[in-house]
């Protein structure tokens, strides 16, 4: 199971990909960066989309809707939020939220190239990334 320096290290290997980093949304902090960063700041990329991040966790707008009485249809574990795309003129932004053992507040954010990169393989491998990461 990799730590952090490897998981995003396997991030930056996808196709397009510019910059990615764990982030804890409730901080807004980085706790590990690869890459470059849209505004030339990890720091400062970090805690907008944390912003982001805490906005589609918390607002009940976003929320599953509650399962009929005795059913377990639409009920999961977890946040009711997976992933988030931001798509804008030359690149997209995916923020995978990672489910951990404590408070789950953490994020993966991979930037791509929107001409280089491809989102479905990219939506993927964070999935994949997120599920085997391993926080110390």
């Amino acid at each position: 199971m990799p730590g952090i320096d490897e998981c995003l290290l396997e991030a930056m290997a996808l196709p397009g990909a510019r910059g990615a980093a764990l982030v804890d949304w409730s901080s807004g902090l980085a706790l590990g960066t690869a890459g470059d960063s849209p505004v030339g700041d990890h720091e400062t990329t970090a805690a907008e989309t944390a912003e982001l991040a805490r906005a589609a966790a918390e607002y009940e707008s976003f929320a599953l809707p509650e399962p009929p009485s005795g059913s377990t249809e639409g009920a999961a574990a977890g946040l009711p939020v997976e992933d988030l795309i931001v798509t804008t003129r030359t690149g997209y932004h995916v923020l995978r939220f990672v489910e951990t053992s404590f408070d789950s507040s953490v994020f993966l954010h991979l930037w791509l190239d929107r001409a280089e990169g491809n989102l479905a393989l990219a939506r993927h491998r964070l999935r994949t990334l997120a599920e085997g990461l391993v926080l110390k």
